[in-house]
């Protein structure tokens, strides 16, 4: 097999994270459901994870793990977002009966 087709650089890890983090951005400004939405922010954070630890073994393959560190942040984060996101859609969806995004302009004036 081909040396190009079995090395796996820096490059293919930031195409694939941009796809990914493009799909969930093009997914959050057009979804109309509130959970759908949330799973495509955690799809973009995922992006960004791989971003991270692609970078981190590019940069220091043997040496520091700065890029594992952030990870595991955004990684705690993100789960703490949803916990709270999914609490809120819960009592939105109790107080609306549903969870379209149209319906819900309790902030508007």
């Amino acid at each position: 097999m081909p040396d190009w087709l079995t090395h796996i650089g820096l490059a293919h890890f930031v195409v694939v994270s941009v796809l990914l983090f493009v799909i969930g951005l093009v997914g959050v400004l057009t979804s109309r459901s509130v959970v759908r939405v949330l799973l495509l922010v955690e799809l973009m954070f995922s992006a960004v994870n791989l971003n991270f630890l692609a970078f981190n073994n590019y940069l220091h393959p043997t040496g520091i793990l700065l890029g594992h560190v952030f990870s595991i942040f955004i990684l705690t984060v993100s789960a703490a977002e949803v916990s709270v996101g999914l609490a809120i859609i819960i009592a939105l969806y109790r107080a609306r009966a549903t969870a379209d995004m149209e319906d819900y302009n309790l902030l508007k004036w």
